[in-house]
């Protein structure tokens, strides 16, 4: 992504945008709240391509396999990255660009009822591919499932060890800071409401896919829950039907980014992407034809 000089207006983490159209401008300031104004996309993704692919990939025993998981964070960074318009966000009635691509997700330390949980961030480069997400997210799960504990969690910890009324009065004046993009990095450099996309891996608890609200803190503008793995009914254009291995995927987005066109041309590019795995052994910034 072309880093571009900060101007009077922007953000440590985004570009305010100038160059809006009068709807848009309107909308951000009438419509100001991202919890009011969420779009649910349900995908269906069938997996014959993808179960091969990681078949081939791992037939030589690497040490951290390749799965699906990996696939589908590779898949969304490169549409966020492909797609620009995704990877906005509103603050304060204003429109920004996002100045990186991002992915953040939820690491169980251990399968419990009281197991902990971590925060995973991957910060994304227009050069990373497959091979370097697989990578990244290694390291990031096996340093959650570590003792160490993540900035923001800390960061928590501290608010609920004082007394409430000031923990009270402490969140609602971040809360403020929020708004003008002024929280310190290092509260929220693992925080995965700062990232551009947010990934719950249902199916890892086989639970079903479905609608996850957005959040008015921080600036992820879409979340991606992925359901359970099954074999699902598909037909073909003769009405013949097969049962194939599929997931479903979950997106909820802030519509108020862009128009139906645009999202649409955005979930084709990820279907494209998860049944033609090859794909993305490609670096995210090369365009796909869609």
């Amino acid at each position: 992504m072309e880093k571009q000089k900060r101007r009077f207006g922007d953000r440590k983490d985004g570009r305010l945008l100038r160059e809006l159209d009068s709807l848009h401008f309107v909308t951000g300031v009438i419509y100001p709240r991202r919890c009011d104004n969420e779009a649910f996309i349900s995908e269906r993704i069938d997996l014959t391509n993808i179960n091969a692919y990681l078949e081939k990939k791992n037939a030589g025993n690497p040490e951290y396999k390749y799965n699906l998981f990996q696939l589908i964070v590779t898949a969304l960074v490169r549409m966020i990255t492909l797609r620009p318009k995704m990877n906005r966000f509103i603050a304060n009635d204003n429109f920004y660009q996002r100045n990186e691509v991002s992915a953040a997700f939820v690491v169980k330390k251990q399968f419990s009822d009281h197991g902990a949980e971590a925060l995973a961030f991957l910060h994304m480069k227009d050069t990373d591919t497959l091979e370097t997400v697989h990578q990244y997210i290694q390291e990031q799960v096996m340093y959650c499932r570590s003792e160490k504990v993540d900035s923001s969690t800390d960061a928590m910890d501290m608010f609920n060890r004082i007394p409430r009324f000031l923990s009270k009065a402490a969140l609602h004046f971040m809360m403020w800071l929020d708004k003008h993009g002024w929280v310190p990095s290092s509260l929220i450099e693992t925080d995965p409401y700062y990232s551009s996309v947010v990934i719950s891996n249902l199916g890892s608890i086989r639970l079903k896919s479905g609608y996850h609200h957005l959040t008015n803190w921080g600036t992820c503008s879409m979340i991606v829950l992925i359901g359970e793995i099954k074999d699902r009914p598909f037909y073909d254009e003769n009405g013949n039907v097969e049962m194939r291995p599929s997931v479903d995927l979950g997106v909820t987005i802030d519509e108020r980014l862009a128009d139906g066109y645009y999202y649409s041309r955005s979930m084709k590019l990820i279907r494209k992407l998860l049944e033609q795995p090859e794909l993305l052994e490609q670096p995210l910034h090369v365009e796909v034809e869609c």
